[in-house]
C-alpha cells in the first residue's frame, strides 16, 4: 500500500544527499516534494500542511545545518513526525479488572468487521492466552451470522448466536444475553461483531448506540476499509460524534490503495490506530506500531516485526539442534531434512515477498520480489519429497539415474534437481562457517569479528591482488596509456565497496538471483 509513497519520499531525499549544509531552498524543495508525495498518497490536506510545517521548522534548526550529514537528519525527522501522526506510541487494549472483558466492534459493511472479529479472537487466544467468545449481533446482513460461525470454528472460538439473522432477531437483545453466557461460562473477553450500512445514517448510529449502553464495552474499535482514502476519515468522526469510540482497526491493508487512511486517522480523530488486518487468512492480523509503520514507509525495514515473525515460527530447541550440526564436521551432519525443515519454518512466517520486504534497503530490489513465484518453494519440496532417506542424508550419493529418478518423481528437469543440490552444498557450507564464527565464505573478516578474513590464505590472497602505487608525476596519472586501474565515475562507488567501478549497472548476486528466480 505504501510503495508510492515511499518510491516519492526516496526520491525528494536523494537530491539532499552529498551536499554538506542546507539552504533555505533545499528545505523548501524537499518540503514541496514531501508534500506532494503525501497528497498523492490521499493524506488529509490538514495532516499535510501541520507535517509540512513541523518538517520544515525542525529542518530549519542550526543542529541540522551544522550537522555533517543533513539528508541523514532530514529522514530522521521526517521519520520522527511520521511517527507522531501514526498516532505516537503502541496502544494495548485496555484488559478489565474483572472478566469478561467487552470489545464491541463498529464500521460501515464491507469494512470487514466479521472476519476482523475472528482475526482478533485468534490473536488473544495464542498471545495474550485468553478464552475469548464471539457474539453475532450482526442480524441485518445476509448469512452474516453463519460468516462468524464458520469464521469462528477456524479460529478455535465459540460463537454464541441464538438468532439466526437475515433480519430477525433483536441485536440488543442478543448483547445482553451474550454478556450472561460470558459469566455462567467464564470466557475471558467478548468480542460484539455488530451491523454495518453502506453509509452512515440514523439507524445504524442508533442500534450501535444501544448496543454500547447494553454490553458497557471496555473497548469500541472502529474498523475501517483502509482502501476507501479520503472517505475513512470523514466516516471515522461521524462514527466518533455519533457513537465514540477508542481505538481504529485498519483492514484490508496489503490492498494497492494509497495509503492515506492510515496516515490521517489517528491525527484528525485523535484516537490511535491499534490493529491491522493485511490479508485474507486469520494469522493476517498485528498490533500497529507507528515506529514500525514510519520505518517501513521509509524504507527502513522492520527488523523487530521480523524478529517477533521468527520466534512465533522457529522452534528453539530445534533451531539449536540445527546449529550444533551446522558447527560439527563442517556441517555435513546438516541433511536435507534439515533444510526442508528450516524453509518450512520460514514459510510459516508468511510469504516471503512480505518476510523480504521487512529487510532494511529491500526497496532497491522491489521489482524482483514482486516477481518472485512462490511456487518455486513447492517445487524445492517436491524434489526433496522425491529423494530416499538416504539420498536426504548423504546428497552426495545422488549419480546420474539418482537424479533422473528424483526429477521423474517431483515432475521435474533433471537439471533442476543438480541446481538444487549444488545449492544446498553453497548454502551449507556458508550456514556453517557463520554458525562456527568464520564470517561469510570468500568475504573478508568484518573488524572485531572472527571472519574468513583473518586467515593466512585469505592474507597471502590479499597481497597478491595489492594494486600498484599510483605514480606521483600528475602528468602520468592523467596519461589514458597508463596501467593505473580507472577511477570510479561520478556518484558511483568503487567495485571494493559493491560499485561497478567501470561504470556499468548494480548487479544482484548470483545467489540471491537464483533465490528471487532470476535467471
Amino acid at each position: 500500500m505504501f510503495d508510492t509513497l515511499s518510491d516519492r519520499l526516496s526520491a525528494a531525499f536523494k537530491n539532499l544527499r552529498g551536499k554538506g549544509k542546507l539552504t533555505d531552498a533545499d528545505i523548501d524543495a524537499t518540503a514541496r516534494e514531501i508534500r506532494i508525495a503525501l497528497l498523492e498518497a490521499d493524506v488529509a490536506l490538514p495532516v499535510v500542511k501541520d507535517f509540512i510545517a513541523a518538517v520544515k521548522e525542525r529542518a530549519g534548526g542550526a543542529e541540522v545545518r551544522g550537522g555533517l550529514n543533513p539528508a541523514q537528519q532530514v529522514i530522521k525527522i521526517v521519520n520522527e513526525e511520521l511517527v507522531t501522526i501514526l498516532g505516537g506510541e503502541t496502544r494495548e487494549l485496555r484488559m478489565a479488572k474483572r472478566p469478561p472483558t467487552v470489545i464491541m466492534l463498529a464500521g460501515l459493511q464491507g469494512a470487514g468487521k466479521t472476519t476482523l472479529a475472528g482475526k482478533l479472537a485468534k490473536w488473544l487466544k495464542e498471545s495474550k492466552h485468553q478464552t475469548p467468545m464471539l457474539v453475532a449481533a450482526d442480524l441485518q446482513r445476509p448469512n452474516a451470522v453463519t460468516q462468524l460461525q464458520v469464521v469462528g470454528e477456524r479460529a478455535g472460538v465459540p460463537v454464541f448466536a441464538p438468532e439466526p439473522g437475515n433480519g430477525v432477531g433483536d441485536p440488543v437483545d442478543v448483547a445482553r444475553q451474550a454478556m450472561d453466557e460470558a459469566k455462567a461460562k467464564q470466557y475471558s473477553v467478548v468480542i460484539v461483531d455488530t451491523a454495518g450500512r453502506l453509509g452512515v445514517d440514523q439507524e445504524l448510529m442508533k442500534q450501535a448506540a444501544d448496543i454500547r449502553d447494553a454490553v458497557s464495552p471496555d473497548e469500541i474499535l472502529f474498523v475501517v476499509d483502509a482502501m476507501i482514502g479520503q472517505d475513512a476519515v470523514n466516516t471515522a468522526q461521524a462514527f466518533l460524534d455519533g457513537v465514540g469510540f477508542d481505538g481504529v482497526v485498519l483492514s484490508k491493508l496489503d490492498g494497492d490503495a494509497r495509503g492515506g487512511a492510515a496516515l490521517s486517522i489517528a491525527k484528525v480523530t485523535g484516537r490511535q490506530v491499534m490493529f491491522a488486518s493485511n490479508g485474507e487468512k486469520l494469522e493476517d492480523f498485528d498490533v500497529f506500531h507507528p515506529d514500525r509503520m514510519a520505518s517501513r514507509i521509509l524504507g527502513m525495514g522492520d527488523v523487530m516485526s521480523l524478529i517477533e515473525k521468527a520466534e512465533q515460527s522457529f522452534d528453539a530447541e530445534e533451531a539449536a539442534k540445527t546449529a550444533a550440526k551446522l558447527q560439527r564436521k563442517g556441517g555435513k551432519e546438516f541433511t536435507l531434512d534439515d533444510f526442508l525443515a528450516q524453509m518450512q519454518s520460514v514459510r510459516k512466517m508468511g510469504p516471503l515477498t512480505k518476510i523480504f520486504g521487512m529487510l532494511p534497503g529491500a526497496a532497491q530490489f522491489k521489482d524482483q520480489l514482486e516477481n518472485f513465484d512462490e511456487r518455486e518453494i513447492d517445487r524445492i519440496e517436491a524434489v526433496i519429497h522425491s529423494m530416499t532417506p538416504a539420498e536426504r542424508t548423504d546428497p552426495n550419493i545422488i549419480n546420474g539415474s539418482r537424479r533422473l529418478r528424483i526429477a521423474n518423481g517431483s515432475g521435474t528437469e533433471v537439471a533442476t534437481v543438480s541446481g538444487l543440490v549444488e545449492r544446498f552444498f553453497e548454502a551449507r557450507k556458508m550456514m556453517s562457517a557463520m554458525a562456527s564464527g568464520k564470517g561469510m565464505p570468500g568475504m573478508p573478516g568484518m573488524p572485531g569479528m572472527g571472519g574468513a578474513g583473518g586467515g593466512k590464505k585469505a592474507k597471502q590472497q590479499a597481497k597478491k591482488v595489492k594494486p600498484k602505487r599510483g605514480s606521483g608525476n600528475p602528468a602520468k596519472r592523467a596519461n589514458p596509456g597508463s596501467s593505473e586501474p580507472a577511477a570510479p565515475a561520478a556518484g558511483q562507488l568503487p567495485a571494493a565497496f559493491g560499485g561497478g567501478g567501470t561504470g556499468g549497472a548494480f548487479e544482484l548476486p548470483d545467489d540471491l538471483k537464483k533465490m528471487l528466480g532470476d535467471k
